[in-house]
């Protein structure tokens, strides 16, 4: 086979400028959302610094145990590091929940940023009221997730699971209502709800079953892509889906 051509010098040049680019373009995002979060969330840097001490003590505690507290103070310092950023990804996460909690749209963007091999269908149902129905195909199966006023989405939802059941064949069918009334799923436990189901089909029937349900089209008014910002006129929007 030929060799690979080699990027001349100015192209590695530039590459490496991009990329030192993005890296700092990176760590001024995170800085500026830890400035943000530390406004907010009070306990923020003392949980962070406390986390970071404490895995600093545990670790150069074992050491002295061993007699090796100075070798392994590095890796004390390094696990104390990453507590802290676990804690301070988990109150960035749990504040932007907290926030998009309850608005039109919250749901649908909760379930379009899930990580792994989930196909995210938002909308396939909905009125002008901004209730919806999001469609979710994952190893557990199909799962409808509705969102909005529950006397309107609980036969939405049934409407839809029927709509399904036709096309779907054997593979399971879950439901579920996004809400903090008993029996409905709050927004921040919605991706791990879904995590936790068990799995019912392999990737290939994930792949047949996305090519089915994708003739079944959509019922759904045009929705607000992610949560609907906070002050919005709610009959404003509304004209605006009823027009599309």
């Amino acid at each position: 086979m030929p060799a690979k051509p080699k990027l001349d010098k100015a192209a590695k040049k530039e590459a490496r400028r991009e990329k030192r680019a993005a890296s700092k373009a990176r760590r001024r995002q995170i800085w500026e959302a830890f400035k943000l979060q530390r406004r907010e969330d009070k306990k923020l840097v003392p949980l962070m610094v406390g986390v970071f001490l404490l895995a600093v003590l545990v670790v150069f505690g074992i050491g002295l145990i061993f007699d090796v507290h100075w070798l392994v103070l590095p890796i004390g310092i390094a696990l104390g590091v990453l507590a802290a950023v676990s804690i301070f990804g988990r109150r960035v996460q749990r504040s932007v929940y907290s926030k998009a909690e309850g608005q039109p749209g919250a749901a649908g963007w909760a379930l379009e940023n899930m990580k792994g091999s989930w196909r995210v269908t938002p909308g396939v149902a909905g009125t002008t009221h901004l209730d919806a129905v999001h469609r979710v195909i994952g190893r557990p199966g199909v799962i409808l997730v509705a969102e909005g006023a529950p006397h309107r989405v609980k036969s939405l939802l049934a409407q839809e699971k029927k709509r399904h059941a036709r096309v779907v064949g054997k593979a399971p069918i879950y439901d579920i209502i996004v809400g903090n009334d008993e029996g409905q799923i709050p927004l921040g436990k919605l991706q791990r709800h879904l995590m936790k189901l068990p799995r019912n089909i392999s990737t290939g029937e994930m792949d047949t079953l996305d090519g089915r349900l994708a003739a079944l089209g959509s019922r759904a008014a045009a929705l607000p892509k992610g949560p609907l910002p906070a002050g919005a006129k709610m009959r404003s929007v509304q004209r605006t889906v009823r027009r599309r």
